[in-house]
């Protein structure tokens, strides 16, 4: 595997949780107590997408198959590992106990150094422990609930379970012949959620170029909403129009992040919506998305 680019060897900061506990928390407290009906994924064994039930009431069990090591595996492995921590933010939601695996072929110590404070700097949450493929079982407690794959991926011993895949990432940069470089970035900084933004921004089958101009596109679009949550922070809370709480659920529903994005978008200069329940459904889709929308409360404007 390549070496960790120097702009995800930075942590990122601290994870904000309920930044303003006075408020309510309507999206939340709507959620059913479980995934029924809550969280479908594309199963790679049917080609359709199937709803995620658990084999044990109250928990999902989750393999993460990170991809073997390659020149350019190493973003794409980080992408398996976003996609298997929004898949527990879900059922965390839905009031669920997540427990994840990190399951891999090359469980190098030089490896495994590189890859998971990579994933920590993206906001993603840590694994509950590492296996060789055939082995995640015994750790789960049971067989996966669901298996998280790369796209040429075919190596899935346990038969049970929904199987999804997740499309290549690749970071690009133009050289100073014009030249695309296959090992993007390691001249350059950016906010590791920056990159969980840029990502996120894909749907989760297809591939991410995560160009400059995908980069740049999302550090101005966090960095906006992180000042306009600052400012609605200050509003009266409101609750959460119901259509607006129905388009977030069926985004996260399917683990469609883009259009979960694109409503927030939309949100930012709708009037007719108020500041308050701007705020509440901007904090909680950050309950999933994980991009610190929070942190500039309190800042000086």
């Amino acid at each position: 595997m390549p070496p960790v680019p120097p702009w995800l060897r930075v942590q990122a900061g601290p994870r904000l949780e309920r930044g303003c506990s006075h408020r309510s928390w309507t999206l939340e407290q709507d959620w059913p107590v479980s995934l029924e009906n809550v969280l479908r994924l594309r199963n790679s064994r049917t080609g359709s997408y199937a709803e995620v039930k658990p084999a044990r009431p109250g928990l999902l069990r989750v393999c993460a198959h990170v991809p073997e090591a390659t020149r350019e595996s190493g973003v794409t492995a980080l992408r398996v590992l976003l996609v298997a921590d929004l898949v527990a933010r879900v059922a965390e939601l839905g009031h669920l106990q997540a427990l994840t695996v990190l399951v891999t072929a090359d469980e190098s110590a030089e490896r495994m150094s590189e890859l998971e404070p990579a994933a920590g700097a993206l906001g993603i949450h840590p694994p509950a422990g590492r296996a060789r493929s055939g082995n995640a079982p015994a750790l789960l407690g049971g067989p996966a609930d669901v298996h998280v794959i790369s796209n040429g991926d075919d190596k899935i011993d346990d038969q049970g379970g929904v199987v999804t895949r997740v499309g290549d990432a690749r970071m690009r940069q133009t050289g100073a012949r014009g030249q695309g470089t296959a090992d993007p970035l390691l001249d350059r900084e950016h906010d590791p959620l920056t990159v969980r933004f840029a990502m996120l921004s894909f749907p989760v089958h297809q591939a991410a170029e995560l160009t400059g101009d995908v980069l740049a596109d999302a550090s101005e679009t966090a960095g906006g909403w992180r000042r306009w949550v600052a400012r609605w922070s200050e509003s009266p809370s409101r609750p959460v129009p119901p259509d607006l709480s129905e388009a977030v659920r069926a985004a996260f529903r399917d683990l469609d992040t883009p259009s979960a994005i694109a409503l927030l978008r939309g949100l930012v200069h709708d009037d007719s919506v108020p500041s308050g329940a701007k705020f509440e459904t901007f904090i909680y889709t950050d309950r999933i998305l994980g991009l610190e929308l929070p942190r500039d409360i309190g800042k000086p404007v």
